[in-house]
């Protein structure tokens, strides 16, 4: 039975790219249509010669299953009079070269677990959210709050005994409860949308729309986002809107020729979207909508922003076109991720648009109607490159490379940096992190802590990959889980301790996070002690009296007595070090009040003395009513 559920003006919208809410109509919905209940199901295939439904429920066969195009608008429809609720269906597509292709549901809400391939019919109707208080205070400009991001890949996090994956339900318990227990503000999931092959890490897709069949059915994610909001934990998932994958049953091809795609991403193995089709801005639009609608997710980190920007990303030089403008640009893919970010605006104002953009393009973090391209929050891929560098060094060698400390200072404040230490920072042979820092046993955790203080302190909101809170040392293998056995190790138990403490004072401290939008937030006090490594700095909150010394010592050597200025007279506590005995270090610390004195040092009225420790951090905080 042929009915036309998607109205006119919808069928309008969507083949302009305007049709933001798509997915209430395209795909598979149980309706009730002339007093039937049953199911429609609408697709787009553009200049296809027929488009049937087959499925399990029709045994797979296209006879009486053919579905009727809209006009000429490229969307197939069927209305098929039973409740098709779980059943397996794929579009049968025959081209008008006599060739026909079996194709999955783009819009497809459940998929068949890999290898197979079938959409699976799906109401997401019928769970009952609890979050209302989380999704009503959400909106607190997230400028003036700590964010502390927990990045997981939620195949290798932890599985069972078997082998198998742990399902969102459980996932609710043990991931949520590990999270709060560590003191993180969020949880950033990498792509939980269907993807058949697990060494993409989730990156290269099939079904943007399906909750990957692996952790469970879409109901059992609403359930673990839920939950997390119930705990006061927000949810980012990984979003790949560049590009997809090439496997037969996805959008490559999807008519036999190119519709959603335009050339290969040579880089991935994949084909990129083509951001000059109308149809494919509704579906990503929508797509983004979708899970911030249906699912309550707080945000999205938007992957792989500079090989959307520019069609020569990492490509041999000429192997692009110019645009009208004789620029390097893709001006529609610029025009895309504008309208993108004003429409998660205009429907979802409390979300984060994070973007991965790797290059210097300007304004990533500002609004649309500034001329920028309108995200929240930009990662600081200069910031970590930087610094990793620098951290990796033998301890001669950095005096001589302090300019990768103090750089990323000149440009902190140009956007809303969040400061990634990464999944992409510890595969491939880049080292785990612990495994980066030199020096022998001791001084490699040393120098993990003083690297999690630096990073901790710097402007900018934090994220962290799994296993870098115990000192993984092995690099990251999507194909098993974490190294859990470690923490039998009393390092690794004592390194996961000051990841918690460091995280409690974060989001503790307002100066670490409340006034780090441009230079009244930060000062530096000596940022030129190149040949001992040592910075000082002080961070400030909106409260004139609300501040922190921050001293870091990246090299393997101790004083005592050691002078700094800091700029107001008065007592000053030792409210945390890295070197304490019970994070592994050797107790040579401050535990007593230290006062300032009338000596003018590094450019401030006043100085203390105090003692540092080899590889350590000091934050020192102003006790004023002493």
């Amino acid at each position: 039975m042929n009915t036309n559920y998607l109205e006119p003006d919808e069928i309008y919208l969507f083949n302009c790219g305007e049709l933001y809410h798509s997915y209430l109509k395209m795909g598979a919905h149980i309706i009730e249509c002339n007093s039937l209940h049953g199911t429609n199901f609408a697709v787009w295939v553009p200049e296809a010669l027929k488009v049937c439904l087959v499925g399990e429920f029709n045994n797979w066969s296209s006879t009486d299953s053919s579905m009727t195009e809209i006009g000429t608008s490229g969307v197939w429809s069927i209305f098929i009079p039973k409740v098709l609720h779980g059943k397996l269906y794929k579009y049968e597509v025959h081209t008008k070269n006599g060739k026909v292709f079996l194709k999955s549901d783009p819009f497809a809400f459940y998929s068949e677990f890999r290898p197979a391939t079938a959409s699976i019919v799906w109401q997401l109707e019928g769970f009952s959210w609890q979050d209302q208080v989380w999704m009503k205070q959400r909106g607190v400009n997230v400028q003036e709050m700590p964010l502390l991001i927990y990045e997981v890949h939620l195949g290798s996090w932890r599985r069972k005994e078997d082998g198998t994956y742990y399902n969102w339900r459980t996932l609710a318990v043990e991931l949520l409860g590990y999270v709060i227990s560590l003191g993180y503000t969020h949880i950033e999931l990498m792509p939980i949308m269907e993807h058949p092959f697990d060494g993409s890490w989730g990156y290269q897709l099939t079904g943007f729309y399906s909750c990957t069949s692996r952790f469970g059915n879409p109901q059992d994610f609403m359930y673990f986002v839920n939950q997390c909001h119930l705990e006061g934990i927000g949810v980012i998932l990984d979003w790949v809107p560049g590009h997809f994958c090439k496997d037969a049953h996805g959008l490559g091809r999807f008519n036999g020729s190119p519709i959603y795609e335009n050339d290969e991403n040579e880089q991935w193995g994949t084909y990129n979207f083509n951001f000059e089709k109308t149809e494919v801005w509704s579906y990503l639009i929508s797509n983004a909508i979708f899970w911030l609608d249906r699912f309550h997710v707080d945000g999205l980190r938007v992957d792989g922003v500079s090989s959307m920007l520019y069609p020569d990303y990492e490509k041999p030089k000429h192997s692009w076109k110019l645009n009208i403008n004789g620029g390097r640009e893709n001006l529609r893919a610029v025009a895309f991720m504008k309208r993108l970010n004003e429409a998660v605006l205009q429907n979802f104002p409390d979300v984060l648009m994070i973007a991965e953009e790797s290059t210097e393009w300007p304004l990533v973090t500002c609004p649309t109607d500034e001329n920028g391209l309108g995200y929240n929050f930009k990662w600081n891929m200069g910031w970590m490159n930087d610094t990793l560098r620098y951290m990796g060094l033998d301890f001669p060698l950095r005096k001589d490379n302090h300019q990768l400390l103090t750089f990323s200072m000149t440009y902190a404040f140009s956007e809303n940096y969040i400061l990634p230490l990464s999944h992409d920072e510890v595969v491939h042979g880049k080292k785990s992190l612990i495994g980066r820092m030199p020096g022998e046993y001791s001084q490699k955790f040393s120098g993990l802590r003083s690297l999690y203080g630096y990073w901790m302190c710097h402007p900018g909101k934090k994220l962290l990959f799994m296993g870098g809170e115990f000192a993984q040392f092995i690099e990251w293998n999507e194909e098993a889980e974490l190294d859990w056995f470690l923490l039998e190790y009393e390092m690794h138990q004592k390194l996961r301790n000051y990841v918690r403490d460091l995280n409690k004072l974060y989001c503790q401290e307002r100066a670490l996070w409340e006034n780090e939008q441009d230079w009244a937030g930060f000062e530096w006090i000596d940022v030129h002690n190149h040949q001992q490594c040592i910075l000082i700095f002080c961070r400030k909150a909106l409260e004139t009296d609300n501040f922190l010394i921050i001293l870091i010592n990246f090299q393997p050597n101790s004083y005592v007595n050691f002078r700094l200025g800091v700029p107001k007279k008065g007592f000053y506590q030792e409210i945390f070090n890295s070197d304490l005995s019970i994070y592994g270090g050797s107790n040579h610390i401050n535990s007593s009040l230290v006062r300032a004195e009338k000596v003018a040092w590094h450019g401030q009225k006043f100085s203390i003395t105090i003692n540092v420790a080899p590889l350590a951090i000091v934050i020192l905080k102003p006790i004023m009513n002493t």
